[in-house]
């Protein structure tokens, strides 16, 4: 059984969401490593709601 190819990352089609999570990561560079699990967190709640559908709280 052939699986479909996969889709390299800077193939994919502009999609604002995951946009918003790859921003947030890029962010980390400039934060105290003890402030990276909210954003983990916040990247997270993001992805999870663009996947069920719904907008979510971005806060």
């Amino acid at each position: 059984m052939m699986s479909e190819p996969t889709q390299a990352a800077g193939d994919r089609p502009d999609d604002p969401t995951t946009d918003e999570a790859v921003a947030l990561l890029a962010a980390l560079d400039d934060l105290d490593v003890a402030e990276h699990p909210q954003v983990f967190e916040a990247v997270h709640r993001v992805l999870r709601d663009q996947l069920a559908g719904t907008p979510g709280d971005r806060g």
